[in-house]
């Protein structure tokens, strides 16, 4: 296995990176090379000239490119165009709940719908970014832990790139998703714990030498795939930001690349210094950040017995927690837990109400929307962004069809 940096600098195209950077300590790494955690043990994050974006890049040469997330290519990290590993990432949809905002007098209910993505989840934005980096420099075995969407993301992009794929879930996973990665060329094992457990094989597996791990903000470019959703809805919005974006919050890699995104951004000249409250939803049943957040810590310790039926966020440690809360307590956000009960009424509304079929996740944003909204934490009046992470095609849904008997007489008026 090769993990070290092997390209023809001569096919590269102009981009503007300038090092990566430790999150906790902004101690500065080389760029163009592989690499993990930081030597504090904290996630990397990939910085700009941004004084050279803002001359390269207009809005209105922008608005000439196709509509796809590799349109932002002066603010992602790939250098050579050949390595970009993608399906086809197209923007997602800015979709109103009109039918429920009416009923809660929510004037401004907007969901963007990341389940169009390829993979059908938001889990595509980081992970084709990932995997390019990852052919960039040089690697040939990626392992990573999921709850499901990631893993789908990573096999279906490592498999089109030439990469080599182990994925560990909990034993626990969605048949669903544990499917479609196998069928999408990884090799995919079941782990009798956590998302954290089977991250913990992983490492120690990336230790020993046998792959490199992908594992959420355990290396740079993630963040750097996930912050487009920030640079798609701030353009998508005519240039402007929401008042308040609810996310759902796991690893909470997307909440952290918004940030990011915003910041960035505003150096270019894109955006003011107006910013949207970020709200991170957990489910009642895993909800470390809404503990620390409540209590006022900067980390969130393990949480212990993690159930949910939104498997997407049941992640019980997250490597970026400092993150995540800085950046709800920097934008005057919160951070809110709902029960399984509700988040799965919640989907059960968007989809009678509005036509939207919400995944479980999406569904505690809008539940978390509905309870702010009650608690008078937005206002009816505020323009709202509810992040759909993912289909809700992928999930259970309950059986409400009932049966006709073609053999005797239908009663029409009854239907």
């Amino acid at each position: 296995m090769s993990l070290h940096c092997n390209r023809n600098l001569a096919t590269q195209r102009e981009t503007f990176v300038t090092h990566l950077e430790c999150s906790m300590t902004g101690e500065r790494y080389e760029a163009d090379r592989l690499h993990g955690l930081s030597r504090a043990g904290r996630p990397l994050l990939v910085r700009y000239d941004l004084e050279g974006v803002r001359g390269a890049l207009t809005k209105e040469a922008l608005a000439e490119r196709p509509h796809d997330m590799w349109r932002y290519a002066e603010l992602l990290p790939v250098r050579r165009v050949e390595n970009v590993t993608s399906l086809g990432e197209n923007t997602t949809p800015i979709v109103p709940l009109a039918a429920m905002g009416a009923r809660l007098g929510a004037s401004q209910l907007l969901v963007k719908d990341e389940g169009r993505l390829p993979t059908g989840s938001f889990k595509a934005r980081g992970l084709t970014m990932g995997v390019a980096m990852a052919k960039e420099l040089g690697v040939t075995r990626i392992a990573m832990p999921t709850n499901g969407n990631a893993g789908a993301a990573l096999a279906a992009y490592a498999t089109r790139a030439g990469i080599e794929t182990i994925v560990l879930c909990p034993d626990d996973t969605p048949e669903i998703n544990v499917r479609e990665i196998a069928l999408q060329g990884a090799r995919v094992y079941r782990v009798n714990g956590l998302i954290d457990d089977c991250g913990k094989i992983v490492g120690e597996g990336a230790a020993a030498g046998h792959w490199f791990d992908l594992s959420t903000l355990k290396e740079p470019y993630r963040i750097e795939g996930k912050k487009t959703m920030g640079l798609e809805l701030a353009e998508q919005l005519g240039w402007r930001l929401p008042d308040v974006i609810f996310y759902p919050t796991g690893g909470g890699t997307g909440l952290i690349g918004m940030w990011k995104a915003f910041a960035e951004l505003e150096a270019i000249g894109f955006i003011g210094p107006e910013r949207p409250r970020m709200v991170a939803v957990q489910a009642e049943g895993c909800a470390p950040m809404v503990k620390a957040w409540e209590e006022g810590e900067e980390h969130a310790p393990r949480w212990e017995g993690a159930h949910t039926v939104a498997a997407g966020i049941r992640v019980p440690k997250a490597v970026g927690d400092f993150l995540i809360l800085r950046a709800v307590r920097e934008s005057g956000g919160f951070a809110m837990a709902v029960s399984d009960d509700e988040l799965m009424q919640a989907v059960e509304e968007a989809g009678r109400e509005d036509g939207l079929l919400l995944c479980p996740e999406g569904g505690a944003t809008l539940a978390a929307y509905k309870r702010a909204l009650e608690q008078g934490l937005v206002k009816p009046e505020e323009q709202a962004l509810l992040f759909n992470c993912a289909t809700g095609l992928k999930y259970p849904m309950p059986d409400r069809s009932k049966t006709i008997d073609r053999h005797q007489p239908i009663d029409f008026a009854s239907l």
